[in-house]
This record gives structure tokens, C-alpha cells and sequence, in this order.
């Protein structure tokens, strides 16, 4: 049967719920599992820093010895073979971000144990607007070896000063326990268990995370990896859908909700369905106002800097916007979706041709996720001029190009609505010079695309020597509205770094909470966070990580996981050597 899908003004597309394979908690089992966390709470928010550094160690132990078999059962479901061209893929954002989120939550553990405060690897300092910024990034020499020459900060909201700012709190005043139901995401299987491992040692809650549909089979490796902080009562990972997400986010005994998917998921949830809800939500009227943390996607923006680039230049950022959109078959929330470029740059035509070779040259990709081929017809239905390389048989939802978007159309689909698979759009902006260009590109985004999550500029650094262009481009850093801002690499790293938050931009009401409210990792606990920035390299080696073709990501990953999870700094020659045979 042919699937359909009716796109929504703004926001994403309702997804289907994945047909479930296990079966669901019966309330029995969901009372008794949120019993054990309500006993528990308490106790953990009373447990001392050294016996929290001792169950992270656990934790990461036992991710490490779950780690292949996580790995090999995300290959099996999203339809990658052993040794293909992305092998590695699910190795990286599984086991890996976790056992990373572990290790750097363990170090600000260990200063608080040590020093009674959080060590930051340099000092706040002002920017020139008065805003505090923070440097996050490199937090270790691990982290120096494993990105080189990349930087991060976190700016803080506008009413916080350097006497003002906090980190840690919970460590410094005490907050009391509290139980959180997570709804788990389908997408990137690290996204469940981070969001555990945050609310616990940030915020003093006792997870239940359901597992969604659409990734259920991996809730017996996250078990597996969490069975320090089951054994002890903290944790519970439970499965089901729509009925037990329905029963838990209006159970008594849960106090705070947080979940990483849909807006239209929030709405459900905090307002109902159907005209009632759509009612409740017009008037803010809700039927469930817990205390409600999420991440909510984007229409996520690539913003190219005109500038004198190379055929190799124009190669390599090929690949890498490539793979922006490639990455988890485009199921991402940070996933690029409107690539913007200068109407006006001579290698504006050279730089899509590449983009062009990398679609027609990658593998194709299963498309695991749930309504992919209904969204895509509604994409390139609506978009008769869509370019497609990949196999659009059997239900298909290959990396598809829309070419030339007018900028003038502000209330189109592409721009306004998240196709949360592998469409995105080109857009060719107006302007005099570069400065305009840039600054119009600003006021666009801000205004006419949907969410605020992520957006990536991509910069040559010669352009960079040029004063005015370098002081357009910090101004276009400072005034994009998004919670992370990337230069060079793709946004998505700022999920996988850790010491930076992954957020949306603050300030979204709930009855319009766009790309969501609050914020995840930021493992050095700093509060109010209002953006992270993060500076890369032009260039990391011959081929950007992600490429369709960097051969060695199966044997990177590995090293990368022993790396994380034990600090084996021997691998590092291998790390080098697996980045140069790419």
C-alpha cells in the first residue's frame, strides 16, 4: 500500500509509529517500575560524588562490553553490511558518544571531588557585547589528539555575568531527587541513554526511558550498558508506543518529562489532539504541565562563504556537505536541510556538481525510519525539479537535491517544514557584496526557516585574512538564533563533542516550541546556556570523517571506543593511520 503524508504549515511531518517487535510494559509492570525510582530517588540525590564516579566507571565498562553487539544489531536493522561504506557509522554515534559523554562527566566529577568546583579549560571572558562566553573545548589532551585545531564555546544568556554564572548547581546548593520519564528517540541510538546519564548527574532525576518503535531492538544493549544504575534502582528501561507514552507522561508519581523527536509528539502531550488540542495549544491551556525538557529538530541551514576555492577545496566541502545530509540516512535532527549559497559566486555551479558527484556515487541507504517514502513523495512531489541518483523502488527514500529554491518564497515547504529524511534544498541568495550577502543570509534564516537547533557556516580561510569579510562573518556567528553554530564542520558535531550543549535557541514558547527548551550534554554543567560555538579546521585530513568513501571508519571507530572508553592513548597511531589510508 502506498504510504501519504499531508504536510503541516510549519514543524515536522507526523510520523507513523514503527511496528513494535517486543512487547509493551503492561501498567502493572510500568507502576512497579516507576515505584522503584520514586523508593530511589532520594537516595540518589543524596549518593556522594566518589560513589557516582564509581558507577560511571561501571557504566562505561559495561558500554564497552556491549559495544559490538550494539553496533552489529544497528547495522542488521538499518540494512548496513559488514565492511560496507558505513560500517563504523553506528559503532561512532552508539557506544562511542556514550562512553565519551561518560568520560567528561567523569572529569567534572572528579574536579568537583577534588577541588569542590568545576575546572574549565580556560577562563570566561566577555565578548565585545558584554555576553559571557565560555571555552568548553578542548577540555583534554585526548580531546586536543582526537580534533585538532577545533574550538568550542558556550555563550550564555544575555542576564548572566561572570559573578552570576554557575555551574554544577545541583552540586553547590543540593536540588532534591526527582523521577524523569524519558521518551527515547528512534533515530541515533546513543540519544536514550545520554539523556539518562544527563538528567542524572545534572539535574538529580531517576530515569524510565521508553524505548521508541522505531529503534526498540537496541534496548537490550542500552540495559546492558546502564545495568550499574538498574541494578541500583535509578534506571528503568521499559518499551512500548503510543498507549504506554500516553500512560507514563500523565502518571501520578512522574514528575518531569524530556524527549528527543517531534514538535507534533510535544503537542500531544502537553495539549492533546484533534481541534480540542489545537485549541488548548491556541489559548496555552494545557492538560499536562509538567516540567517538560526536549529537542525538537530543524530545518537545519549550510551557509557557504564565498571565497577562493580550489578544485580540491570544492572536492573535499563536496563530500562533506555530502555527508551532512547522508549521515543516518538523513535522520537526524541536525541534518542539513537547505544548503544556501551566493547567487553570485562563479564556483557556485562547481560546488553543487561536486555535491551532484557525491549523490551519485554513494551507496544507497535503507531508509529504516518510519513515513520516509511518504515524506519524500510529499517533497518531491511538491518539488518537480528535485534531483534524485539512489533507487527510488521499493520504498526508497534516497538523498535527493531541490535545486535553485527562490529566497523570496519565504512560506514554502522546503524552508518551513522538516522532511526528517534525505531531501534538502539549495537556495541562491541575493547581494551587492559579500557583507550584504551574509547579513541578508542572517535575517533569513532567523526569520523563514523553521527551528533553531543547528546551522553550519562553511568559510575559506584565506577569506578570513580579509578584515571586513572576516568581521561579516563573525557578525553573521553572533546573530544566527540557532543553539549550535558550526564553522567548517558539519553542526551535528556539536552533539558529539559533549562539553557543548545541544539545544534549541532559548526563548521558545510552549504553545510554539519550535526546536524545544532546555538542553542536553554540556558535561561541564554550566547553567543558562543560550549558544555553542564551535571553530574546526578547513580541512581534516584528505576526506572529511563521514565521507560515502572514508574506507577506514570501521577500524576508526573501534580505535575510537577504546580511546573513549579507557583512555588508550596507544591507539593513536592507528587513529592517525586509518585518517591518512581514508
Amino acid at each position: 500500500m502506498t504510504e501519504t503524508a499531508t504536510p503541516p504549515t510549519d514543524g515536522a511531518i507526523v510520523i507513523p509509529e514503527a511496528q513494535a517487535a517486543l512487547p509493551h510494559a503492561t501498567r502493572d509492570e510500568l507502576d512497579a517500575a516507576v515505584a522503584i525510582l520514586q523508593a530511589h530517588k532520594d537516595q540518589w540525590a543524596g549518593l556522594g560524588i566518589a560513589d557516582r564516579i564509581s558507577l560511571v566507571d561501571q557504566v562505561m565498562q559495561s558500554t564497552i562490553d556491549v559495544s559490538e553487539r550494539w553496533a552489529a544489531e544497528a547495522m542488521l536493522h538499518k540494512g548496513i553490511a559488514p565492511g560496507s561504506a558505513y560500517d563504523g557509522e553506528d559503532m561512532s554515534w552508539g557506544p562511542m558518544i556514550l562512553l565519551r559523554t561518560l568520560r567528561l562527566f567523569r572529569k567534572t566529577l572528579k574536579d568537583l571531588h577534588k577541588h569542590g568546583q568545576v575546572k574549565l579549560p580556560k577562563q570566561p571572558y566577555l565578548r565585545d557585547n558584554g555576553q559571557v562566553a565560555v571555552p568548553v573545548f578542548p577540555p583534554t589532551a585526548i580531546d586536543r589528539a582526537l580534533f585538532p585545531m577545533t574550538t568550542a564555546e558556550i555563550w550564555l544568556e544575555p542576564d548572566v555575568t561572570l559573578a552570576t554564572m554557575q555551574t554544577a548547581r545541583i552540586y553547590t546548593e543540593g536540588a532534591p531527587g526527582q523521577v524523569c520519564f524519558v521518551l527515547g528517540a528512534g533515530n541515533v541510538t546513543s540519544i536514550g541513554a545520554v539523556d539518562v546519564i544527563q538528567k542524572l548527574l545534572v539535574e538529580n532525576q531517576v530515569c524510565l526511558l521508553k524505548m521508541n518503535p522505531a529503534n526498540e531492538w537496541v534496548g537490550p544493549m542500552i540495559k546492558a550498558a546502564l545495568a550499574p544504575l538498574i541494578r541500583e534502582g535509578y534506571v528503568r528501561v521499559v518499551y512500548g508506543g503510543v498507549d504506554v507514552g500516553g500512560y507514563l507522561t500523565t502518571h501520578p508519581d512522574i514528575e518531569t518529562l524530556h524527549m528527543t523527536g517531534s514538535d507534533k509528539t510535544h503537542d500531544a502531550i502537553v495539549y492533546g489532539v484533534g481541534e480540542e488540542g489545537a485549541k488548548r495549544k491556541l489559548a496555552d491551556e494545557p492538560i499536562n504541565d509538567r516540567p517538560f525538557s526536549t529537542e525538537l529538530g530543524n530545518v537545519s541551514p549550510v551557509i557557504v562563504v564565498p571565497g577562493p576555492w580550489t578544485d580540491e577545496d570544492l572536492q573535499y566541502q563536496g563530500k562533506q556537505i555530502h555527508a551532512m545530509i547522508n549521515a543516518n540516512g538523513g535522520f537526524n535532527c541536525g541534518s542539513m536541510r537547505v544548503l544556501v549559497t551566493h547567487d553570485a559566486w562563479d564556483q557556485r555551479g562547481a560546488l553543487l556538481d561536486q555535491v551532484k558527484k557525491c549523490m551519485r556515487e554513494a551507496p544507497d541507504r535503507k531508509a529504516f525510519y518510519p513515513g520516509a517514502r511518504a515524506r519524500w513523495e510529499a517533497f518531491t512531489q511538491a518539488y518537480p525539479q528535485a534531483i534524485t541518483y539512489g533507487d527510488e523502488r521499493d520504498g526508497n527514500a534516497p538523498i535527493t537535491m531541490i535545486p535553485d529554491l527562490d529566497p523570496t518564497d519565504t512560506d514554502q515547504m522546503a524552508f518551513r517544514v522538516e522532511s526528517f529524511n534525505g531531501v534538502f534544498g539549495e537556495a541562491g541568495f541575493p547581494g551587492q557584496s559579500l557583507v550584504d550577502y551574509l547579513a541578508g543570509v542572517a535575517e533569513f534564516c532567523n526569520k523563514h526557516l523553521w527551528g533553531t537547533l543547528a546551522a553550519t557556516i562553511l568559510v575559506h580561510p584565506r577569506t578570513l585574512k580579509d578584515p571586513v569579510a572576516a568581521a561579516a562573518v563573525e557578525r553573521l556567528i553572533a546573530e544566527l538564533e540557532y543553539g549550535t553554530v558550526c564553522v567548517n564542520a558539519w553542526a551535528g558535531i556539536g552533539y558529539g563533542l559533549t562539553t557543548t550543549t545541544w539545544q534549541a535557541f532559548p526563548g521558545h514558547p510552549r504553545n510554539n516550541i519550535c526546536s524545544g527548551d532546555g538542553w542536553v550534554h554540556g558535561t561541564f554543567m554550566i547553567e543558562k546556556p543560550q549558544k555553542s560555538v564551535i571553530r574546526a579546521p578547513w580541512k581534516l585530513g584528505k576526506k572529511p570523517p563521514g565521507a560515502y568513501d572514508f574506507t577506514t571508519m570501521p577500524s576508526l571507530a573501534r580505535r575510537l571506543i577504546l580511546v573513549e572508553g579507557k583512555g588508550d592513548v596507544k591507539q593513536f597511531p592507528g587513529i592517525v593511520m586509518d585518517g591518512l589510508k581514508a
